[in-house]
């Protein structure tokens, strides 16, 4: 880059596969006007790379040791709204669409683009526009035209019903008693809607569901 020309966009990938990692450092050092400054293979690692190297862009996968990559990005977005995140996953079930959206993201990617298309997404990302590949843009014009489309779609019923009762502040003990299952069972469900929406967190949990509109008036469970 010469001296007169523009500053290149510094970027942090971060994904917790090695040569994911690998491949991408090797496409965007080949791309004019990029400069990797960092990876990073956990969540907690990136909120930090993040925060101290002021980025332009962050590359962010989804499922990540620590801290996934939607609150990774919901943190650094919240400490530096400059930083722009772009998804770069394989998930494109609308729950991960639209709660990395919801935490901060600007642009969302599948895991397979086309190399230039990468590229142009972090550029965009960088200079302020919303970017999604062409798959989940169709995802998001069909969420829109739906009238009503299902929230947390790829949970059972079972499993929807408890993350309703979670939401309405009910411990894992007092939904047991509610739906006169046990305890275990209800771990298991728990753990699984964790697993299916990339949640770390009873908190995180309660807060996307009541997003979504669960968790009625109810209140916490009471004994």
């Amino acid at each position: 880059m010469s001296a007169t020309g523009p500053t290149p966009l510094r970027v942090v990938i971060a994904d917790d596969h090695p040569l994911v990692r690998s491949g991408l450092q090797a496409v965007l050092a080949a791309a004019p006007g990029i400069d990797v400054v960092a990876e990073a293979s956990t969540g907690t690692e990136v909120v930090t790379l993040a925060r101290s190297l002021l980025p332009d862009v962050v590359v962010m996968d989804l499922q990540m040791p620590d801290t996934n990559g939607i609150e990774a990005t919901r943190q650094i977005v919240a400490a530096n709204p400059s930083v722009a995140v772009l998804v770069l996953t394989m998930f494109e079930d609308d729950v991960s669409v639209f709660s990395a959206m919801r935490a901060g993201a600007r642009g969302y990617l599948l895991k397979g683009a086309e190399q230039d298309e990468i590229v142009r997404a972090i550029s965009a990302a960088a200079h302020g526009e919303a970017i999604f590949g062409p798959a989940i843009a169709q995802r998001v014009i069909d969420y829109f035209a739906s009238p009503r489309a299902p929230a947390f779609s790829e949970l059972t019923d079972r499993e929807r019903e408890v993350l309703n009762l979670i939401a309405m502040g009910h411990s894992n003990q007092s939904i047991a008693r509610s739906l006169i299952i046990s305890p275990k069972t209800v771990a298991n469900h728990v753990s699984n809607i964790f697993a299916k929406l990339h949640i770390a967190d009873r908190a995180e949990a309660i807060m996307r569901a009541r997003n979504a509109g669960l968790g009625g008036t109810g209140g916490a469970a009471t004994g």
